[in-house]
């Protein structure tokens, strides 16, 4: 149980930052420009649900996959702590990764935006599928699984309650207040990114100086 608090907040604060509801409301707006508030609210519905069914996928089949393919999770973690250092750093400089949207993407996909591009990339992207494996290699117990299943669930509820809500927010929050957010944010992905790295780097780095010897 002392270890459950501790991982639970791990697991929030990281796919909050990594799904970046709040970062991705200019951008839906923008996207749903012209639609009433219940429509906008049927689009979100939809890609909250698709994004969490997706992720799940990927959190229960990681091992899976890795076996499959023989890929090492030290490997993977050092490849995750990059994607989501990269995902920190473009939040902490204000301005959206390249997993978000341009201009003719926003054309070409606005006939069904509710999947792609709202659900992925934008709330289910690379960063929260490795944090999501990463996460789940590092549950041990029954009780840390269901955890970190509850929390992406509660984190996708979130991010239902905020873009649904998204014009009051933006109003409320303004400009600034936005960008402060996402770079508050994208500062703790950055740190989580480094523990990560580290974590995937160590066992390699010792395996390497034991077998030097």
């Amino acid at each position: 149980m002392d270890a459950l608090l501790p991982f639970t907040l791990l697991c929030f604060t990281s796919f909050f930052t990594l799904t970046n509801p709040l970062g991705t409301m200019p951008v839906f707006l923008t996207m749903t420009q012209g639609l009433s508030n219940n429509e906008r609210k049927a689009i979100v519905r939809r890609a909250t649900i698709v994004a969490f069914i997706t992720l799940i996928i990927f959190t229960l089949s990681g091992q899976f996959l890795f076996k499959f393919f023989g890929l090492s999770t030290n490997g993977f973690r050092i490849a995750g702590g990059f994607v989501i250092f990269k995902i920190g750093f473009d939040m902490l400089q204000a301005r959206y990764s390249n997993a978000k949207l341009s201009d003719e993407e926003v054309k070409t996909y606005m006939n069904d935006i509710s999947i792609t591009p709202l659900a992925i990339p934008m709330l289910c992207g690379p960063g929260a599928i490795a944090n999501a494996i990463m996460l789940m290699e590092d549950a041990h117990t029954i009780t840390l699984k269901i955890a970190l299943i509850c929390t992406i669930a509660f984190v996708y509820f979130l991010a239902f309650l905020i873009l649904s809500t998204s014009t009051r927010l933006i109003n409320l929050l303004g400009e600034t207040g936005n960008n402060v957010m996402m770079r508050l944010m994208g500062l703790i992905l950055m740190v989580i990114a480094v523990e990560c790295f580290i974590s995937g780097f160590k066992p390699i780095a010792i395996d390497i100086l034991q077998s030097a010897r």
